[in-house]
């Protein structure tokens, strides 16, 4: 298992955690700050599934006029866990 704490940038979440297993399959993933619903269905969708394929599906997303979203930034944090 590997844990990775990520300082997102642009986005209201303050830190982003995620761990990972010896496969890069995502165990958890925990924000702080931001919007607490949000982060709570994005944890539930994501769990179980390969580092890659989440990063790659989320990556591009932005929240509002912002250029980045926390989904966008989880998708970062996810390619620097598994680099």
């Amino acid at each position: 298992m590997k844990q990775l704490d990520f300082t997102p940038h642009g986005v209201c979440a303050r830190r982003i955690t995620v761990v990972l297993d010896d496969n890069d399959v995502i165990q958890d993933v925990s924000f702080v700050g931001g919007c607490d619903g949000n982060h709570k269905g994005i944890i539930r969708l994501v769990k179980g599934h390969k580092a890659s394929e989440i990063a790659d599906l989320l990556s591009g997303t932005t929240c509002g006029f912002r250029p980045t979203s926390c989904p966008d930034q989880l998708a970062q944090a996810l390619r620097q866990a598994t680099l």
